[in-house]
């Protein structure tokens, strides 16, 4: 387990935290850090435990949005695979019946084109056509 020292509220902290997440323990101290002395300024001096707890409550307050940002989208996300789903659905089908009036439409013009060939007799040879007995 590694071992770093963070600096929050002026205050240095040794912290225990899994080895290769030094860089990310640092960030989350730094941005903290940065979110106590933010409220300071804004409100002056308030006490130590104060700034902690009102920077506390802020974080928690903006990750109950994130949370809730995050149901909503994935209300979306539903919402949108299932249309998805009813629209390939659709789409199927409609690919179903165009193929259904293609193939109607073939042995329609297979049935009109063995009818017009019935009436014409047999098809003419290239020699009885010349006219000439042969």
């Amino acid at each position: 387990m590694a071992q770093i020292n963070v600096t929050i509220n002026g205050r240095n902290f040794r912290m225990a935290c899994e080895d290769g997440q030094e860089e990310h323990l640092l960030k989350l101290a730094k941005d903290f850090n940065a979110r106590i002395e933010g409220i300071r300024a804004q409100f002056g001096e308030v006490g130590d435990m104060r700034l902690t707890i009102m920077a506390a409550i802020t974080m928690a307050d903006e990750l109950t949005d994130a949370m809730q940002k995050i149901r909503k989208l994935e209300h979306e996300i539903s919402a949108l695979q299932d249309a998805s789903i009813v629209a390939a659905d659709r789409a199927q089908a409609a690919e179903r019946a165009v193929a259904a009036a293609f193939n109607a439409a073939c042995e329609r013009i297979e049935a009109v084109a063995k009818s017009l060939g019935s009436g014409l007799g047999p098809p003419l040879n290239g020699h009885a056509a010349a006219g000439g007995a042969a």
